[in-house]
């Protein structure tokens, strides 16, 4: 039986096993060369939007400027929607989602993993999953009512298996897509059943596993405004529908704005939290 230390170097690049990185310190102009293409890109995209606004391009009824919706997001700040406030519209949403997220993934990464390592477990509940994960979660509401009301239950059910089954398949997917040289180099160092897992399986598997958790979370996020279908008064999903219709535009918007925000910062700590426990996603082998 070969020590672990040399069934380390099977992962997929040694500073996975040391802990220091080979990758050569970027060029401060290079750091900061994408993140400028995109802070002006955005720019040009909002100074199109307030002019054709302003100038009458489009009318605002449809499409109200930038302007228009940070006076509204003031407003609601002040005031709020339908008397709650805008902070806690984004706070029950926010709430709604995390905790559906979290079970999703506590549970869903597990039974994934097992999928892909046991070819009969796989065959078995595969059939369930891919018949459950394509259909429309709205479609859902009536079931899901009778099941479990109107209460947050319902709300909580529809985010959770909107991105419980997509983090399913692809961490299934991501166990069958580790190298089989890999897996056979290790069993030829001696490697037993859990240092196969630990040191061969998990390190080559946790890049794509990071990339499903974030196309579910994505997933899970869309399904908010389905989710607060479901009898609610209050949430960002429930305020752009109610919003929209009243044609208040700019209520529906910001809601939209906010959203997309929100959705944007789950991924970029989604990929934070990638480039601290896979730093090796991405290079070569």
């Amino acid at each position: 039986m070969r020590s672990e230390a040399e069934l380390a170097l099977l992962l997929p690049h040694q500073e996975a096993a040391t802990g220091k990185s080979q990758r050569e310190p970027a060029a401060p102009w290079r750091r900061w060369k994408y993140p400028l293409v995109s802070g002006t890109t955005v720019t040009l995209f909002v100074l199109v939007w307030q002019f054709s606004g302003s100038l009458n391009w489009v009318d605002p009824l449809l499409l109200p400027p930038p302007s228009e919706i940070l006076r509204t997001a003031l407003e609601l700040l002040a005031s709020g929607y339908r008397q709650t406030p805008l902070w806690e519209h984004f706070l029950t949403s926010t709430a709604r989602a995390l905790v559906a997220f979290v079970a999703a993934i506590v549970s869903g990464v597990p039974l994934g993993l097992a999928m892909g390592l046991s070819p009969t477990l796989g065959a078995a509940l595969n059939p369930f999953v891919q018949f459950l994960r394509p259909l429309p979660k709205i479609a859902l509401i009536p079931l899901v009512i009778v099941w479990f009301g109107i209460g947050e239950g319902a709300k909580f059910f529809l985010i959770f298996i909107s991105s419980f089954l997509s983090i399913v398949v692809g961490a299934a997917a991501a166990v069958l897509g580790v190298s089989q040289a890999r897996r056979r180099a290790a069993q030829t160092l001696g490697a037993n059943r859990r240092q196969l897992f630990m040191y061969v399986v998990l390190p080559n598997a946790l890049p794509e596993l990071f990339t499903s958790v974030r196309l579910s979370i994505g997933i899970g996020w869309t399904s908010l405004i389905a989710a607060e279908m479901v009898a609610a008064s209050s949430g960002l999903g429930w305020m752009v529908i109610n919003a929209g219709s009243y044609l208040r535009t700019d209520v529906v918007l910001l809601g939209i704005v906010l959203l997309g925000l929100t959705g944007y910062f789950f991924d970029w700590l989604l990929v934070r939290l990638q480039s601290r426990f896979a730093p090796w996603a991405g290079m070569d082998s």
